[in-house]
């Protein structure tokens, strides 16, 4: 003879995954009072997108693993290719802008410790050792222990990023109405060729006058810092997936050879390899 029990219902033991840069919020504005002098964010953006002008209460050094940002605040933009990432001091304003489809990676630094780090905007150069550090921050939860392996990875990360030097991609903007006038004119044409004789009549200053003003506005010579401007629009074509000669000529080669000595100067290879 059997006897009937009733059936006893067990309730499943639920383990806690750790948290990962995909479960973590994606809006930059839960960030600011975060429990950590570092928190990490990842986000994705399409070709094109733009991100307003906007300012942290945290210093930001933010990095693309894929896609080209351009980067704009009151003196100047700033190319961040993947292998470079951008300093962002405290409350800077600035605006980005995509170039392809970009793969954000943000960490941001408590306003006090990021004074020990610099006090403006620099790209610098994202080696191997910063890439793995920052992809472990922005996994890591933003309650991190201080105390664990978390903790010596931020320290590290700073240590990093304090010693890293400033990398050439950066258009800086004068304040000085008459040469803005011409570096506007270029950024919106890149390829325009003129010389600085032929830019005097839109600004309203002599050659000579204007030669002068580069050095002192913008710490470069007027073909210094047309090379600059040529430099980051191609990157971002290239990030959109143009073809070498299409850039050059976009950018104001007449060959592609030419414009390639160029690219590889600035950047130790190729166009054509660069994202690859």
């Amino acid at each position: 003879m059997y006897i009937m029990r009733p059936i006893q219902f067990v309730r499943p033991t639920i383990v806690a995954k750790p948290t990962t840069d995909m479960e973590k919020s994606i809006d930059r504005d839960d960030y600011p009072d975060t429990p950590r002098p570092l928190a990490g964010m990842a986000k994705d953006f399409a070709d094109g997108f733009r991100i307003e002008p906007h300012s942290h209460p945290r210093a930001q050094l933010t990095w693309a693993v894929f896609g080209v940002m351009t980067v704009t605040a009151a003196r100047g933009s700033w190319v961040v290719p993947p292998n470079r990432a951008l300093w962002i001091p405290a409350e800077t304003e600035h605006a980005i802008r995509m170039s392809g489809p970009v793969g954000m990676r943000a960490i941001y630094v408590d306003a006090i410790v990021a004074g020990t780090v610099a006090a403006k905007c620099k790209v610098i150069l994202v080696s191997p050792l910063l890439r793995a550090l920052m992809l472990e921050l922005v996994a890591a939860p933003l309650d991190y222990d201080e105390a664990g392996r978390t903790g010596h990875v931020a320290a590290l990360f700073l240590d990093e990023i304090r010693v890293l030097d400033a990398q050439p991609l950066h258009i800086p903007m004068p304040n000085d109405g008459r040469l803005r006038r011409v570096c506007e004119a270029l950024l919106r044409d890149p390829a325009n060729n003129e010389t600085l004789e032929a830019w005097s009549d839109i600004a309203g200053a002599s050659s000579r006058t204007l030669a002068r003003l580069f050095e002192r506005e913008t710490g470069m010579g007027f073909v210094e810092w047309r090379n600059q401007v040529r430099l980051a629009d191609a990157l971002a074509r290239l990030a959109q997936g143009q073809d070498v000669a299409a850039v050059s000529r976009a950018v104001g080669y007449r060959s592609a050879s030419a414009f390639t000595a160029m690219f590889r100067r600035a950047f130790g290879r190729p166009p054509r390899d660069y994202f690859a």
